[in-house]
């Protein structure tokens, strides 16, 4: 899947569930959770020593399920997100040399943002569809508005990441800037020990719901 194809995929569904998993042996029932939920994209973050097995998991026995790696801070994690089969990456920052590496291997990626530097370090790498993180730690709604809007005519889009969740996602969907949002409510990491997969099901099509209003 081109970057561009990915990417789309990506600003279709709206929503994509941010999930740290600490066991293997999770990777099936959540990635049937997603699907039945009608949310079928997961960002697998490498943030634990399962990151890089999950994907391979998922994408080999559950290939309709777009599958991301997330937290990927090094070129290591980039190569190895790449070979585990994910279909886009996403780091917290913007790291120029992470961002060069993702491009000679063909590796979509989204890297962070916070700043107006930031975007336009991103811009000036060919970015442009950046993480803003975390959310709403940095003001939420009403900042990436104010941060985004010089930068709108250049096609920027945003995936704000960091405090999202279903109370909050409609006003972020509502701005046109926003491409999609990544959230951690959807599986946490309690809902996946306690194998909740009904819960995560339902989480999704209540998420799709709202999303739904804002990709017609």
């Amino acid at each position: 899947m081109s970057g561009h194809a990915a990417f789309e995929a990506v600003k279709a569904l709206g929503v994509v569930p941010v999930i740290a998993m600490e066991s293997l042996d999770a990777a099936i029932p959540l990635a049937d959770a997603l699907i039945e939920g009608g949310l079928p994209i997961a960002e697998i973050t490498f943030r634990t020593s399962a990151a890089a097995d999950v994907i391979k998991k998922m994408t080999t026995e559950r290939p309709q399920l777009l599958v991301g790696a997330g937290t990927v801070l090094t070129a290591a994690n980039a190569e190895a997100a790449k070979a585990c089969g994910a279909r886009f990456a996403v780091a917290p920052g913007l790291n120029p040399a992470i961002v060069s590496r993702a491009r000679e291997i063909g590796l979509p990626f989204v890297p962070g943002v916070a700043t107006p530097s930031d975007i336009e370090l991103g811009l000036s790498h060919g970015c442009a569809l950046l993480k803003f993180f975390p959310s709403e730690a940095l003001g939420g709604v009403a900042m990436l508005k104010a941060l985004g809007a010089p930068y709108a005519h250049a096609g920027v889009r945003f995936v704000p990441t960091g405090g999202v969740n279903i109370g909050n996602l409609e006003t972020y969907l509502a701005l046109p800037l926003v491409a999609a949002v990544g959230g951690t409510w959807i599986a946490t990491r309690d809902d996946l020990a306690q194998g909740k997969w009904d819960d995560i099901a339902n989480r999704c099509k209540a998420a799709v719901a709202i999303a739904a209003r804002f990709r017609e």
